[in-house]
């Protein structure tokens, strides 16, 4: 019998990529591992967004090859992709499989390895040893590629042929998902917002698949995972309101808020551009959370750039951001460029603006203490073993409560903040409930009067 572990690094894309090559190894008779586990074999799905994730996902493969010495490692991933294209040899790595070719790992395993193929014919193993994913939330790529070459990125690189999924593909695979037990489905793509006819949607934009998927029975939460500012489309944004399955959460990278840097960033658009879109997506879609993306440090970055960003975070007041510092990626126009920004000062700037995106996720959350909200359930987390889910709008919440809760959509009264999100207590099971998503926010100085009440 033929072990395999798997792991993932990066994007949601990559996420799900990794689930359809591990219904692709059990097809075939392996057996699938933790990767913590003895193996056979191990995949390593990569990432290359950053110097960070390169070095990280070259630590995995090393690691994997100490825990088994005896073990074949293979790597694929937008990392892998970039070794092939620099021609560098990942010693530890028995086998490197292109990101363009991923989809079929399998079978490059076991084109590469006669006595693995062998075996696996010899004895296959039953697909009940792998390991289930959780019944809550399902990720499914709808798109891939991208061709908007910001001047900092990679991913043209790595993953250059732009396409979509016809809907009837995406729509089929949806409902299998929910039959299997899924709630919510969140939709993923390198560049979403492309998804349409162009690309062999089969004519359908992505608010057509949105407002189609919200027909299907049993899927209760649709979310969209990053999307960029130019796409957010009037049509998607009528949906998003009007649509009570769709998640009032949005990701929506802003990179930097000055437009010097935007325009070196070759970003197609401008800080008024964000507050524009910003002022129009809070007032149409009611308890809405914008989440994002910012880089600190990029080449010409001053203070007076960075401040523009800070002056965007403020206005904005975005419910969660993740920040990163400008990492040079070999062949893009920004490694080249001049003034690139010293490490020391990189790192003052993300410590600065992880503070001032921290008060501002604390305040979306105190905002919402003494509602009661809908809440889907992942199971039991944390120290004290409470459980936790995820509210419609992307805050983390903790609650004392059953096991037997996972996977299910409950309401629960925000209390009090915790380190991530909220504390709370289970009220209902869903039904019947009338708050949720609905509920009228109060004005903002009324929000800042709670906030400070609440931080003392």
């Amino acid at each position: 019998m033929i072990r395999v572990a798997f792991t993932t690094l990066g994007c949601k894309v990559n996420q799900y990529e990794t689930q359809r090559i591990i219904d692709s190894f059990e097809e075939q008779g392996f057996a699938v591992v933790g990767f913590d586990e003895q193996a056979d074999l191990y995949v390593v799905n990569s990432c290359s967004v950053t110097q960070l994730a390169e070095k990280k996902s070259l630590q995995i493969v090393r690691r994997a090859a100490r825990q088994n010495p005896g073990a074949r490692v293979v790597l694929t991933g937008c990392f892998a992709q970039f070794t092939i294209l620099r021609g560098e040899r990942v010693g530890e790595a028995a086998l490197v499989v292109p990101n363009t070719d991923k989809m079929r790992t399998v079978h490059y395993v076991l084109d590469a390895f006669p006595d693995i193929r062998k075996e696996v014919q010899r004895d296959p193993a039953p697909r009940a040893l792998s390991t289930p994913y959780e019944r809550t939330r399902a990720v499914v790529k709808v798109q891939d590629g991208c061709n908007v070459c910001c001047s900092f990125c990679s991913i043209p690189f790595t993953r250059p042929r732009m396409f979509s999924r016809p809907a009837h593909e995406v729509l089929d695979e949806i409902r299998r998902l929910v039959d299997e037990g899924f709630r919510e489905v969140v939709l993923t793509g390198v560049l979403i917002g492309s998804y349409g006819a162009d690309t062999g949607s089969g004519g359908v934009d992505l608010a057509g698949l949105i407002q189609q998927m919200a027909r299907i029975d049993g899927l209760e939460r649709i979310r969209i995972s990053s999307i960029e500012l130019t796409q957010v489309t009037d049509r998607l944004i009528d949906v998003c309101a009007s649509e009570p399955k769709v998640c009032p959460h949005l990701h929506i990278p802003l990179q930097s808020g000055d437009d010097g840097i935007l325009q070196r960033m070759n970003r197609p658009y401008r800080q008024q551009d964000v507050l524009n879109l910003a002022e129009k997506l809070y007032t149409k879609i009611p308890d809405l959370a914008i989440t994002t993306d910012i880089m600190v440090g990029f080449p010409g970055e001053d203070e007076s750039a960075f401040r523009q960003t800070c002056k965007v975070v403020e206005s904005v007041q975005y419910a969660r951001a993740h920040i990163f510092r400008f990492s040079p990626r070999p062949g893009t126009p920004a490694a080249q460029m001049e003034d690139q920004v010293p490490d020391a000062e990189k790192e003052r700037r993300s410590h600065e603006l992880a503070e001032l995106c921290r008060r501002y996720r604390e305040r979306f959350v105190a905002q919402r203490l003494g509602r009661t909200l809908r809440v889907l359930v992942e199971g039991k987390q944390g120290k004290g073993g409470l459980m936790k889910g995820l509210t419609d709008n992307y805050v983390s919440v903790e609650f004392a409560g059953g096991a037997h809760l996972a996977g299910q959509l409950v309401w629960v009264r925000l209390l009090s903040l915790s380190d991530d999100g909220a504390m709370g207590e289970l009220v209902s099971t869903l039904g019947g409930h009338e708050d949720g998503r609905l509920h009228l926010l109060p004005n903002r100085a009324e929000a800042d009067t709670l906030y400070l009440r609440v931080r003392g």
